[in-house]
């Protein structure tokens, strides 16, 4: 007895009902509180900080981009600067010649300043220079001696040259310490036109670069005057004015073009290696480009000081978060234990007085004579307790739980009140045997300790589990088919290969797509869609074994499971009923239509020992039948899964290059064979990959027009080339028309005569510009739509081309109804023009042909001139190929459509 009390007044203690593992339970059922604080802190922490780089990082480019803006802003006042004073040198270098050529070489300048042309104090130094490079009159200091020029470049150039330009010689050393001087010169003729001299005008560096302002620029800035060639004619960064042996750029790197501005580059160029945001203008007239610099360094300064401050004071708050977080934390689970022990406790009230559809029994242990707890008593239980049993209350009162049990001992539900005797809690669920006094399928017990005993309840929760049951039959099956569905697979093969390697057996996965599905989908409507999948299921159940396992596993795909395999061949065996059965065609309202099956195989344990790998390798497999023509079973191979994955990468590739636009334009000219004059040009595509450089359109465009990502490409490629033909109107030079080519994909899919007509307007380009170029297999389908899609695009005024003529299947009804302008000629055809007498014959005839339609003809891939000459002949009208000109980047078609413009005959040959 004295035992028994001591182990109740334990089981009562506050300790004994909330031990270490109440404790623990509470933490598992608490962890959202546990957390609550962390997670919170680190969700500020975390958007603090990214809130802090972000601020950081806009900081820091806003003052990049404002000093891009102030280069770019001083290197066009400079350039302004520069070219105001070079026109005045070039003034004096004018009125010099004239004095000199006027008074027949008497003209003296040692007196300039006496007729106000050279005044005392101006930084000017004169010279003529007469042809053997001897100066013969200066503005030098009496005394100083006069010059020979001979070798210098001020005079070589002019020597050599017969135009009458203004030439800027490199700095070179002055009479004083330290002094720099600029020559500027201008040819003397002779009255017959032959060289005579020179006159030059030498200026001090300096003069030209007074502009500068530390102010702006800083103590690091750069004003620099580089010529044609790259080297610079006047270098100064900050108050010093660089040797004449400091290069602008290194050696072989090219001076900037055009207006615009750089950021710093990984590896500086300039002479000092500092970094600098530029900015730069050519200097009108002249062929000088004026570069200002703002040293990286001056201008992140004061951002990287505000980036140290900022972080110290992060790191400070973050730590504050932190702890806060410690605290909060720690007095957050201080009072939910507090307030989990007052529920716990009232739950226990609860479950003993209040009434219910549950059973509801107090038990005590019983104890054997070693002490250990052998049984429990039934004390107490409620009505609905005494009628789950079939016994009336007073029946139960007193029996122990072993004694309700005749057939059997209840080990699992003893285990269970033992549990909870020494944990606090427990509960399970059970399942009923039919030998059970218990008058229902399956019930649920809890008990909870409280006071030395058990509070017990029982439901009987069968009619949940039935319900729970029908719910998981429905969720593994197909409702359209009656199949098992994806989710059952998922459940049932992870099993069998389970099941197979304990036996170490084999298995197959085959997975199977119907060939036809879509297509009678979406003529005959998804009740018929529906119809193909239930009659394909029938099928397939009659052509596997019969324990093998078929499902859908979503749409038109069916996976079979193949258990007990002697050997791979009884899968293709399988395979091979499974094509058999779907030979006969499928039979509906509107007709009978042919559905077939593309079957993957993959075996367990040689093609993968999970599910997952099983059924990708299946598909896989599955694919590797659909691209060889469909109808037929292959297992899996690795050759055409890497095959398959590196087609992957290539469309991820492409797909991100449409995205960043990876792509350039380079165009091919077309020439009249009659007045040889430049009359188009083809927009030929270049990919510039960021790893293999550039790629030609032979190693993507058919991937694009595969995987419909042409539609993305031909949409980027019409803007790209109007946009061109916009830069180029707008920069002056007189254009002819460029020819687009659309793939027959592009065609057929998309709107392409509204993408025509917007990127037109876009960058207001017009159509008598624009030509269009499409293949014949283009107009391989619905004639009236072609002809419609046709004839929006000539109402704009946009000229249609047939590009590769002789390679597709156009017919002449086809070529006269669509009616295009021009008939391009495929290279085939131009190679053998002056190979035999055949090939001349043929080409003639597509002439003859082209000319009766009213069509133009040109020939593509001309390589020689013997060709060119033949086609002379043959009255071909138009040509286009090496023999006429190569493919030219954007920035060379401007000066191939200036020299058109002045006359030229011919653009670069091959």
């Amino acid at each position: 007895m004295s035992h028994g009390r001591a182990q109740e007044e334990r089981e009562s203690s506050p300790h004994g009902l909330f031990g270490v593992g109440e404790r623990a339970r509470f933490a598992a059922s608490h962890l959202r509180l546990l957390l609550f604080w962390p997670l919170v802190t680190l969700l500020v922490v975390l958007l603090g900080w990214r809130v802090l780089f972000l601020k950081l990082n806009e900081d820091r480019a806003d003052a990049e981009r404002y000093a891009l803006a102030e280069a770019a802003t001083v290197a066009r006042a400079f350039a302004d600067d520069v070219t105001r004073s070079v026109n005045a040198i070039d003034q004096k270098l004018l009125l010099v010649r004239l004095q000199w050529m006027t008074t027949g070489g008497r003209f003296r300048l040692e007196n300039a300043h006496q007729i106000g042309l050279f005044p005392l104090g101006e930084p000017f130094d004169a010279s003529v220079v007469d042809r053997t490079g001897r100066a013969v009159t200066s503005t030098s200091a009496p005394g100083s001696g006069l010059q020979d020029f001979s070798d210098r470049p001020a005079f070589l150039r002019q020597q050599d040259s017969a135009a009458d330009t203004v030439y800027v010689s490199t700095p070179m050393p002055g009479r004083s310490p330290g002094q720099l001087i600029l020559r500027f010169s201008r040819p003397l003729r002779a009255q017959d036109g032959s060289f005579d001299g020179i006159v030059v005008l030498g200026v001090q560096q300096s003069y030209l670069t007074a502009s500068y302002d530390p102010a702006i620029l800083g103590r690091r800035g750069l004003l620099a005057l580089v010529g044609a060639d790259g080297e610079g004619r006047v270098i100064r960064i900050g108050n010093a004015l660089l040797a004449p042996d400091a290069r602008m750029f290194p050696a072989g790197a090219s001076p900037p073009s055009g207006t615009g501005t750089a950021r710093p580059a990984p590896r500086p160029m300039l002479p000092d290696g500092v970094p600098r945001y530029l900015g730069w203008k050519p200097v009108a007239g002249y062929p000088l480009v004026a570069m200002a610099g703002i040293s990286r360094a001056e201008v992140l300064a004061p951002i990287d000081q505000r980036r140290r401050v900022s972080l110290r004071v992060a790191y400070g708050v973050t730590s504050a978060l932190v702890l806060f977080a410690l605290l909060a934390t720690t007095q957050t689970v201080r009072l939910g234990w507090r307030k989990y022990q007052m529920d716990q406790m009232q739950a226990t009230y609860r479950m003993a007085t209040e009434a219910g559809n549950e059973g509801f029994y107090i038990a005590r242990p019983v104890q054997g004579p070693d002490g250990t707890v052998t049984d429990f008593r039934i004390s107490d239980c409620n009505q609905r307790g005494a009628e789950l049993f079939q016994r009336r209350r007073e029946e139960m009162i007193g029996k122990t739980v072993s004694s309700l049990y005749t057939a059997f001992v209840p080990e699992r539900a003893l285990a269970l009140l033992r549990t909870a005797l020494e944990l606090g809690s427990a509960s399970e669920e059970f399942d009923i045997r039919d030998d059970s006094p218990l008058e229902a399928r399956w019930v649920l017990v809890k008990a909870v300790r409280s006071d030395g005993a058990l509070a017990v309840t029982l439901r009987d929760v069968s009619d949940a589990k039935a319900h729970m049951a029908e719910l998981e039959r429905r969720g593994n099956e197909d409702a359209l088919t009656g199949l098992p569905n994806r989710l059952a697979v998922q459940t049932m093969l992870p099993e069998a290969i389970q099941a197979a390697a304990a036996g170490q057996q084999q298995l197959a996965v085959l997975f199977i797509d119907l060939d036809g599905f879509k297509a009678v989908n979406d003529a005959l409507g998804h009740a018929a869609g529906d119809e193909v999948l239930q009659v394909a299921a029938r099928r397939l159940r009659e052509a596997v074994r019969p324990h093998d396992t078929v499902a859908r596993f979503g749409g038109d795909e069916f996976v079979v499971l193949l258990e007990d395999l002697a050997q791979p061949a009884d899968a293709a065996h399988v395979a091979e009923r499974i094509l058999r059965a779907f030979e006969d065609e499928f039979h509906f309202d509107q007709g009978a239509r042919p559905i077939g099956t593309s079957i993957g195989i993959s075996i367990f344990p040689t093609d993968g020992s999970d599910a997952s790998t099983l059924l990708e390798h299946a598909d896989i497999a599955m694919y590797a039948v659909k691209t060889a023509g469909k109808r037929n079973y292959r297992f899996y191979d690795r050759g055409f899964e890497e095959a398959l994955r590196a087609r992957i990468q290539r469309e991820a590739e492409l797909h991100r290059a449409i995205a960043r636009d990876e792509f350039e334009m380079v165009y091919q000219l077309r020439r009249d064979l009659g007045s040889g004059q430049l009359c188009s040009m083809e927009a030929l595509v270049r990919w510039r990959h960021p790893e293999r450089g550039q790629l030609e359109p032979a190693e993507f465009i058919d991937l694009a027009e595969d995987n419909g990502m042409i539609l993305d490409l031909g949409a980027l490629v019409l803007d790209k080339v109007c946009g061109q033909m916009a830069a180029w109107r707008a920069a002056g030079v007189e254009l002819v028309p460029v020819s687009i080519n659309v793939s027959p994909r592009q065609f057929n899919e998309s709107a392409v005569a509204d993408q025509i007509a917007r990127a037109m307007e876009r960058h207001g380009v017009p159509a008598s510009l624009v030509e269009i170029e499409l293949t014949e297999s283009t107009m391989m389908g619905d004639t009236r739509e072609i002809a419609g899609s046709l004839t929006a695009i000539r109402r704009m005024g946009v000229r249609l081309l047939v590009d590769d003529f002789g390679t597709g299947y156009s017919s002449l009804a086809q070529l006269q109804r669509l009616d295009f302008d021009v008939l391009k000629i495929d290279r085939a055809f131009t190679r053998e023009v002056d190979r035999n007498e055949p090939g001349r014959i043929f080409f003639r005839a597509i002439v003859t042909m082209a000319h009766a339609l009213e069509m133009l003809v040109v020939a593509e891939g001309v390589e020689t001139d013997s060709q060119l000459a033949v086609l002379r002949e043959l009255g071909c009208d138009q040509a286009q190929g090496y023999a006429i000109a190569r493919p030219v980047a954007a920035d060379q078609v401007q000066s191939v459509l200036a020299q058109q413009a002045t006359g030229a005959a011919a653009g670069p040959r091959a």
